[in-house]
């Protein structure tokens, strides 16, 4: 099963991670990004497929610079259910830290054949996210794949990951989630300053 690694890693007695109930939705296909505080910051991003959701954890989160490269690596396929989670996941537990909804809305592949490729490794698409629109690729190559993209009218040199830091959920911060549900506040905290910029 396409979920057999997500559900091994977790202990569904102590984290409030969805259980997979296999179900399939029908009509658009979710797209979701996630901010995750756990051992290291970084922004799952999420494209339904299959019933599942394809995932992919990009430690800078995504640009709407075409000119950046975001690297992003592929772990386990999730439910189609966590596209909703927001919350902590207990300290200790596999991805223990606090998630945040930070981008979601549908997606639509530019390829005749989706499977085809990813299996090739270069997958566009055009996102309709509260945030996060237009054209845009996954290209795998030997260190992992990349985020990029395309120049089109939502391209910006604007750093959204500063500008609109909050859950498209809950309009909170990570450390207001954590607060809330018991988590690492500090930690949380963390994730929601801006990062250091080098000069």
């Amino acid at each position: 099963m396409a979920l057999r690694d997500y559900e091994r890693k977790r202990n569904f007695e102590v984290t409030p991670e969805p259980k997979p109930s296999r179900r399939t939705s029908h009509g658009k296909l979710l797209y979701v990004i996630q901010k995750h505080a756990a051992s290291h910051l970084h922004y799952d991003f999420r494209l339904e497929w299959n019933g599942v959701l394809l995932s992919w954890a990009v430690p800078k989160g995504p640009s709407l610079d075409p000119s950046v490269k975001r690297l992003a690596m592929h772990v386990e396929d999730h439910p189609v259910e966590y596209g909703g989670f927001e919350g902590v996941i207990p300290e200790g537990e596999y991805g223990g830290g606090t998630v945040m909804v930070w981008d979601r809305g549908t997606w639509e592949p530019e390829v005749a054949d989706v499977d085809a490729a990813l299996a090739k490794g270069d997958l566009k698409f055009t996102l309709r996210g509260e945030k996060l629109r237009g054209s845009w690729v996954l290209v795998r190559t030997p260190r992992g794949w990349l985020l990029i993209k395309h120049r089109d009218e939502f391209a910006s040199k604007e750093d959204v990951l500063v500008k609109q830091p909050r859950s498209v959920v809950s309009h909170k911060l990570l450390a207001e989630i954590a607060s809330e549900n018991g988590g690492d506040v500090e930690k949380a905290a963390k994730g929601d300053a801006p990062p250091k910029t080098s000069r």
